[in-house]
């Protein structure tokens, strides 16, 4: 990977859970200034291939979680080190919720921040660069 690549959320990334355990790998992509992520691969889970998004209430509903979508909208913040205006989905419950992100550690890892209403009512995750 490029090293100027290396400072974008472009890339693979696994989700690790509150406990440590990879959760699931995530594929962001660029195109015309627009960052969006799909689910590339569920971790830990024997049924992975088959779980469906039941409880969206979009054009995703029902469709397979691999290969889904499940960031949108996300944009380079001018003079900022921040991924601001984006939507992320947690397929779990179906709830879509505004996200920001930063890449960090030289590029080796990015900080998600999903937020309801204002970026104070929300968590951050920290994700990892797939190699």
């Amino acid at each position: 990977m490029a090293a100027a690549d290396m400072q974008t959320p472009v890339g693979v990334w696994q989700i690790v859970d509150e406990t440590g355990d990879p959760k699931a790998l995530i594929t962001i992509t660029e195109k015309d200034g627009e960052y969006t992520g799909s689910l590339t691969k569920s971790l830990g889970r024997s049924d992975a291939l088959e779980r469906r998004c039941n409880d969206c209430t979009d054009w995703r509903k029902g469709k397979k979680l691999q290969g889904l979508q499940i960031i949108r909208g996300l944009r380079k913040a001018p003079e900022s080190d921040e991924y601001t205006g984006g939507r992320i989905l947690d397929p779990d419950s179906g709830s879509e919720y505004g996200v920001k992100m930063r890449v960090v550690d030289g590029g080796e890892k990015l900080e998600v921040r999903g937020y309801f209403g204002i970026s104070l009512l929300g968590r951050t995750q920290t994700w990892i660069r797939e190699r």
